[in-house]
């Protein structure tokens, strides 16, 4: 008789296990994708409500270690520089959290992933989309609402993020440390707003917890490559993986 967890078949978790394995590499050595990943692969071994579910809370504690990497006053000080980003993005997942059982995913991700495949493919081709600095304010709020809006139905808010850091030439350090704070308070925000809305209940909750060991493991692994990574070379590479998942998500968009 085949074992269920989570309210999954066996092969199923394990399946998931190895996915956010992965997925947790790629966000130690470049800093995000992480959710991205697990999304688009789980979608295909289960409903989109449990794999909403099941990355929450590898997000979150992923991310407590990724803002606190480099102490916690680099992390508060990266709060402080961020905080109209980090307002609007908290704002975003509050107000769309509650219909993520409800709003049409495809045409969210394909909106979604259009400008931001461009802006990626744009940048590898060698030419330049740096916000001048008069702008940086209002891009922040801009940048944090869309991910934020983006986030609490689908659990993927950074690629809009991102965007920003590379678009201001932020350093590796300094890109990494930001995203960690940004994505930990989100995915606070996250964690409340789907035990509210029922998506992490009784069932999927053990699972998401389960997903926690697999998840640090693989940041921990990526960990040591990002520190040995030059700073054009980790430029370049999260062009390259930003530009990959946003392809997906205009994939997912539209062949579902």
């Amino acid at each position: 008789m085949e074992v269920i967890y989570g309210g999954l078949p066996a092969w199923a978790f394990w399946a998931a296990c190895g996915v956010t394995l992965v997925a947790g590499f790629v966000k130690g050595a470049i800093g995000f994708a992480m959710p991205l990943i697990m999304m688009s692969a789980f979608g295909s071994i289960m409903p989109p409500t449990t794999a909403l579910a099941g990355l929450i809370l590898a997000t979150l504690t992923t991310n407590i270690h990724q803002t606190f990497r480099f102490g916690w006053r680099a992390a508060a000080q990266s709060a402080w520089q961020y905080r109209r980003m980090i307002v609007t993005t908290v704002a975003g997942i509050v107000i769309t959290a509650p219909f993520a059982t409800m709003l049409p995913q495809q045409v969210l991700l394909g909106l979604l992933g259009f400008p931001i495949a461009a802006f990626a493919l744009i940048q590898l081709s060698g030419r330049s989309l740096a916000l001048r600095l008069e702008h940086r304010r209002r891009a922040e709020y801009m940048t944090g609402m869309i991910g934020g809006l983006y986030g609490g139905v689908s659990g993927i808010w950074g690629p809009p993020i991102v965007v920003y850091l590379l678009s201001i030439g932020a350093a590796k350090a300094e890109s990494v440390r930001v995203q960690g704070v940004l994505f930990l308070i989100g995915s606070v925000v996250l964690l409340g707003a789907h035990l509210n809305s029922g998506v992490l209940n009784a069932q999927t909750l053990p699972f998401s917890a389960a997903l926690i060991v697999p998840a640090a493991l693989g940041m921990a692994i990526g960990f040591r490559l990002q520190d040995r990574l030059d700073p054009v070379v980790f430029r370049r590479w999260t062009l390259i993986l930003l530009a990959i998942t946003a392809l997906n998500l205009l994939r997912k968009a539209i062949f579902g």
